[in-house]
């Protein structure tokens, strides 16, 4: 009987003990915050090596594509051996600014079509016509009021919303953001997701777009930057 007695003190000691660590678990995790990240995202430039990317990149994955096995849309100006994908370098303001807008310039193309804007990435080739990137408060493809955008760390994951990437290419915009202008996620668009070191600032960030309208309705941009995050000052 004593021995009953001591295994049931024993099991319900144990369980206690279980119950409070758990709590603690859970309540450590509900009281880790969002911590929102104001500054300038810059970016380390893509780069290819063994036929794989790293760095900051772009792919076009194709109508009824997936995020994982495509089919990818070629880029025959791409510099990597498999030409889907596009590689990016830092533009003259290193790279993506949040809380801020970073607007298309004044003309935002050249005669032959080209994208001007050059804060966030440096215009790059695509089939022959630079393409590049912008963040405007006016959407310039669907003419939306859009948000600046964000990102926040939550204990090394990060989120956010960046509705206002705009990519310009042969004098037409594309809303490339997540979500899109209003809020939707059509097709396969998924938000803004990655991971943030709090202690080295290294950051890997991706999403994907679906494209609504023009001449490439239905496709889907991947984005996947990295680079070291610089606080605002």
């Amino acid at each position: 009987m004593r021995q009953r007695n001591s295994l049931t003190t024993v099991l319900a000691a144990t369980l206690i003990a279980t119950a409070l660590c758990l709590g603690a678990t859970a309540s450590g995790a509900a009281t880790t915050k969002a911590k929102p990240l104001r500054g300038v995202f810059k970016l380390t430039a893509g780069e290819c090596s063994a036929g794989t990317a790293s760095g900051t990149y772009f792919r076009m994955i194709s109508p009824n594509g997936t995020l994982v096995k495509g089919p990818f849309f070629d880029n025959p100006d791409s510099l990597c051996t498999d030409k889907s994908y596009t590689l990016a370098s830092p533009g003259t303001q290193g790279g993506l600014i949040t809380g801020k807008y970073q607007p298309n310039p004044t003309p935002a193309f050249s005669a032959q079509g080209g994208a001007l804007a050059s804060d966030i990435v440096q215009p790059q080739a695509f089939t022959a016509i630079n393409f590049s990137i912008s963040t405007n408060k006016t959407d310039p493809q669907t003419q939306n009021s859009v948000p600046a955008p964000s990102i926040s760390d939550r204990g090394g994951k990060l989120t956010g919303q960046i509705e206002a990437w705009s990519a310009s290419w042969n004098k037409l915009s594309f809303n490339q953001g997540s979500p899109k202008p209003g809020g939707g996620h059509p097709g396969i668009t998924e938000p803004l997701s990655g991971t943030y070191s709090a202690s080295t600032h290294a950051f890997t960030i991706t999403w994907a777009s679906q494209v609504v309208g023009g001449p490439f309705n239905g496709f889907t941009g991947y984005w996947h930057l990295t680079g070291t995050f610089v606080p605002a000052k």
